[in-house]
C-alpha cells in the first residue's frame, strides 16, 4: 500500500509538471483570441446598429463569407463538429486557416445582421490554435485529445467569463452520458487562465444578475420548475431538429454553397425589413439584459428561434450558445405569466436550461447559471438544465457529439452513435 501510494503521488506530480504549463500556453491563446473575437463583434454590432441599411446587403455579405470558405476552408468548414470529430477520431492537426475564417465569417454575419452566436467562433480558434502546439509537442492519442479539450474550454470561458462551467464544457461536450476527466485538470488551468486573459485586455462581460428574491422552496415551487424545464428542454430540442432542418433542406435545393448564404441572407433581411425591427438578429444581448427587468412579448423567444435557425441552416458562420441564452431568457420571461416564479428567476433558468438541452451540457450549465446568477438560485437552475436535458432528447446542436450512455437508462448504444446518426439508428424520420 504504501509504495502503490508513492506511485500515484509520482505520477499525479508529472502529470501537473506536464500539463500545467501547456494548459497556460492554451489559456493565454484561448484568451486572447476571444478578445479578438470580443472586440471585432463590438464593433460589428455597433456600427451595425448606427448603419442600418447595411443589412440590405446580407445577401452579399454572406456570399462573400461562404465563397471564401468554398475556395479555402473547405477542411474546417465542419466548424465544431469537426472538433469533435479530431478528438473522437484522430486523424490531422486542425488548420491554423480555421482561426482567421471563422473569426472573419462570424465578424461578416454579424456586420451584415445575420442573427448568430460567438461560442462556436471562440472554440474553434482556441482549439484550432491549441493543436498547432501537436506539431512542437509531438503529441498523438491521449495527449492529443486532452489539448483539443483544454482548447475548447479555454475558449468557452474566456468569451462567456464562466471558468467553472468553460471547465467543464470542455469535458462534457463529447459524449452524452460521459465525462473525461483525465483533460479535468489542464482544462480547469486553461479555463482559468483564459477568462484572465480577457479581463487583462480590459474587457468586460455583460452582467445578468438579477434582483429577484428567490422563493422558498414550496411544492408548488417544486412542480413550477420542473414544468419549467419541460419546456426548455422541448424548445432547445425544436431550435436544434429545426436549424438541421433548414440546413439539410438548403444543402439538397442549392449545390452551390454561396448560393446558400445568399438565399438565406435575403430571406433574414426581407424579415427584418418586414417586420420593421432589428431586435431579433445579431447577439441580442439588449433583449437579453430586459429579460430580467421587465416582461416582454411572449413570441420574442419563438422570433429568434426562427432567424437563427435560418440564419446558421443557410450556412452562415457563428454560433448557437448567445442566441439560446436569448430564446432561453426571453422563454422564462414568457413563463411568468402562467407559473408562480419571479420573472427574473425564470429568465435566469431559461438562460441556461435551453442551453443545456440544446449542447446535453447539464453541469456545465449548471455552473455556468451558479457563476452569472449566484448560488442562491442554483436549486432552481439545477431543476430546470437536468429536466431541459431530459426532454430535449438524443438531439442537440453539435451533431458528432457522441451518445455514450441512454439518457434513460444505463444501457450503452451502439459504439460510434453519434447525435447525427441516432434517428437514423432508430428509424426516427428527419423532420421529427
Amino acid at each position: 500500500m504504501k509504495y502503490l501510494l508513492q506511485f500515484e503521488i509520482f505520477i499525479a506530480s508529472r502529470h501537473l509538471i506536464k500539463w500545467l504549463p501547456i494548459s497556460f500556453v492554451i489559456g493565454i491563446l484561448a484568451g486572447a483570441v476571444s478578445a479578438a473575437l470580443l472586440v471585432s463583434l463590438e464593433w460589428a454590432t455597433n456600427w451595425r446598429q448606427s448603419h442600418q441599411w447595411i443589412i440590405a446587403f446580407l445577401p452579399i455579405g454572406g456570399f462573400f463569407s461562404a465563397w471564401i470558405y468554398h475556395c479555402f476552408g473547405r477542411n474546417v468548414e465542419a466548424g465544431n463538429n469537426l472538433l469533435l470529430e479530431e478528438i473522437h477520431n484522430p486523424k490531422n492537426i486542425i488548420p491554423f486557416r480555421m482561426a482567421p475564417l471563422v473569426l472573419l465569417g462570424t465578424d461578416l454575419t454579424h456586420l451584415f445582421g445575420g442573427s448568430a452566436g460567438r461560442e462556436g467562433t471562440a472554440l474553434q480558434m482556441s482549439a484550432s490554435l491549441a493543436d498547432q502546439l501537436t506539431k512542437i509537442l509531438h503529441f498523438k492519442g491521449v495527449s492529443r485529445r486532452i489539448l483539443l479539450m483544454a482548447g475548447i474550454g479555454g475558449g468557452f470561458a474566456s468569451v462567456f467569463g464562466t471558468p467553472l462551467a468553460g471547465t467543464v464544457f470542455g469535458l462534457e461536450i463529447l459524449a452524452i452520458g460521459k465525462i473525461h476527466y483525465d483533460a479535468l485538470f489542464p482544462s480547469l488551468i486553461a479555463a482559468i487562465v483564459g477568462n484572465q486573459i480577457t479581463l487583462l485586455f480590459g474587457l468586460h462581460h455583460t452582467a445578468y444578475r438579477h434582483a429577484a428574491i428567490i422563493p422558498t422552496m414550496t411544492i408548488w415551487m417544486f412542480i413550477s420548475a420542473i414544468i419549467a424545464g419541460a419546456i426548455f428542454g422541448i424548445v432547445a430540442r425544436v431550435f436544434s431538429q429545426v436549424t438541421h432542418k433548414i440546413n439539410y433542406l438548403f444543402k439538397a435545393k442549392i449545390s452551390y454553397p454561396p448560393f446558400r448564404t445568399f438565399i438565406g441572407g435575403a430571406m433574414v433581411a426581407a424579415i427584418v425589413g418586414l417586420s420593421g425591427t432589428t431586435k431579433y438578429i445579431g447577439l441580442g444581448i439588449p433583449t437579453i439584459v430586459d429579460a430580467f427587468q421587465t416582461q416582454l412579448p411572449p413570441w420574442d423567444f419563438a422570433a429568434k428561434l426562427g432567424m437563427t435557425a435560418l440564419t446558421l441552416g443557410a450556412g452562415f458562420k457563428g454560433g448557437e450558445v448567445t442566441p439560446l441564452f436569448f430564446i432561453g431568457a426571453t422563454l422564462g420571461n414568457a413563463l411568468s405569466l402562467f407559473l408562480s416564479l419571479p420573472a427574473p428567476l425564470l429568465a435566469g433558468m431559461g438562460f441556461v436550461a435551453v442551453f443545456a438541452g440544446a449542447a446535453n451540457t447539464p453541469l456545465a450549465s449548471i455552473l455556468m447559471g451558479i457563476e452569472l446568477f449566484g448560488l442562491e438560485s442554483g436549486v432552481f437552475i439545477a431543476i430546470a438544465c437536468v429536466v431541459s436535458y431530459l426532454f430535449s432528447g438524443h438531439s442537440g446542436i453539435y451533431t458528432a457529439q457522441r451518445i455514450a450512455l441512454n439518457k434513460y437508462s444505463s444501457a450503452n448504444l451502439e459504439s460510434g452513435l453519434t447525435v447525427g446518426t441516432y434517428k437514423q439508428t432508430k428509424n426516427i424520420p428527419e423532420n421529427e
